[in-house]
Formats: structure tokens, sequence, C-alpha cells
């Protein structure tokens, strides 16, 4: 679900429950006014009623935070989705004969993906660090074998060819 519709929900919740507050509000005042009546004489010294107010602003000011809560997830920007673009094929033949088992298995998962993907994806399905990703793909990129680009704080390894 995206969050502008949670937002959405989250609010229609809050609305809800801020009736919710107020008939319940309403029925507890009718109730203390009717019990303090018969057992103080007096309306404003029973100490339940002092307590009414102090119980309704608790519960608004939850809802308030809900509420705060649900603009929040309504007006946030949505995740940015990262479009890859294709990269021109090249008719150059890549020499693959003299490449090891480790970087033979960088190139299979880049064949699976459409010959892109994110270094850290490639790490994460290789099961290896950051430091030997790195060494990996600087031996494969000086057998000019891949390409990493830049996209904010990660990088895209290409297949070149």
């Amino acid at each position: 679900m995206e969050n502008k519709n949670v937002g959405y929900l989250i609010l229609g919740i809050s609305v809800l429950m801020i009736l919710i507050i107020f008939l319940f509000n309403s029925t507890l005042r009718d109730f203390v006014t009717n019990s303090c009546n018969l057992a103080h004489g007096d309306l404003y010294s029973c100490p339940m009623y002092k307590t009414i107010n102090q119980q309704t602003y608790l519960a608004l000011g939850i809802v308030g935070l809900l509420i705060i809560v649900g603009l929040i997830l309504i007006f946030s920007k949505p995740n940015e989705r990262i479009i890859l673009k294709k990269i021109k094929e090249r008719k150059k033949k890549i020499d693959f004969s003299n490449i090891e088992k480790e970087e033979k298995k960088v190139v299979d998962l880049l064949l699976q993906e459409d010959k892109a993907m994110f270094q850290a994806d490639l790490m994460e399905k290789l099961g290896i660090g950051k430091v030997k990703m790195t060494r990996l793909l600087d031996k494969l990129e000086a057998k000019q074998i891949v390409e990493r680009k830049r996209r904010g704080m990660t990088n895209v390894v290409v297949l070149r060819g």
C-alpha cells in the first residue's frame, strides 16, 4: 500500500476516534452528573467530574498525534524508482577465457539480470563483502568486461558488449 493511502486511512480512523471520544465524553458526563448529585449533592466537589476533562484531553492528544502521522504520510515524497537505461549494444566480442571462477560468477549474474545490476545486489547474491566485490570489479574493469556507473551513493555494474 502506498504512503498516501495509509495516511488517508489513518486520518479516517482518527476522525472516527474523535467521534467516539466525544460520544463517550457526553455519556460519561451524564453518568457522573447523575451519580455525583446523589452521592455528594454538589457536582463540582465530585472527584469523578474533575477527571473527565483530563481523560478527554489525553485521548484527543493521542488522536492528534495520529493525525500528524497521517498528514506526514500523505505529504511525504513517494519512493523514487530508479530506471536503468539500456546501453547500446556493441558488436565487440568479450574474451571470457582468461577470467577466474569468482569473476565468472559475477558475469553470469549480470547476464541473468539484463546486463546491469546494483553493486550491493551483486554482493548480496554472491555472499561476499565490499572489499572483495570492489577487487573483483576492478579486475573485470581492467579486462574491459564490466563498467561501473555511479548512481547516488551506489554503483550500477554494467556488462560491456
